[in-house]
């Protein structure tokens, strides 16, 4: 296993479809997974700091654990499968949870836990740096720049609701 931080979030052009993107801490390899609207504005979120006023499903799950004496101690991203991604949730105690991949980063970033991805996900799905480290810096910026400018309404559905939406092909309903 070996640990994953996350870069950002974005829409992929033209499908407008959000992926979130994990880098390889102390690698060279990005990990990008193809997510629903509602948990690219859940993880854009948590990296903003942005605290709603009532608890929204990811910040539930999260106090739920915590009421129930529980911590999350790890995500881990375990396998993908034709383009699905698996992750599991790491309890104390040992105790293990499927998740989707999608959800279980959103949690992560509101618990403070890390991110580990398999070595066999990274071998198969991965895509390395640029040779030119200035292409990656570039893209690297971008993916800020993009950052700095996202916000959740840019994932809202009609009405202003971020409703479940359709399902997404990378990961696992």
């Amino acid at each position: 296993m070996r640990e994953l931080e996350v870069v950002g979030v974005r829409v992929e052009m033209p499908s407008n479809q959000p992926i979130v993107l994990l880098r390889e801490q102390g690698g060279e390899r990005y990990l990008p997974i193809w997510i629903g609207a509602p948990e690219a504005s859940a993880i854009a979120f948590a990296q903003q700091g942005v605290v709603p006023p009532r608890p929204l499903t990811h910040d539930l799950l999260k106090d739920v654990i915590g009421a129930l004496g529980r911590q999350l101690e790890q995500v881990r991203i375990v396998a993908v499968r034709d383009n699905v991604f698996y992750a599991e949730l790491v309890l104390d105690g040992g105790v293990v949870v499927s998740a989707r991949s999608s959800d279980a980063i959103a949690l992560a970033l509101r618990s403070g836990c890390s991110i580990l991805g398999a070595e066999d996900v990274l071998e198969s799905s991965s895509v390395g740096v640029p040779e030119e480290e200035g292409e990656a810096d570039e893209e690297v910026e971008r993916f800020r720049e993009f950052l700095d400018q996202v916000s959740a309404e840019d994932f809202e559905g009609p009405g202003g609701e971020s409703g479940p939406g359709p399902a997404s092909g990378g990961e696992r309903p």
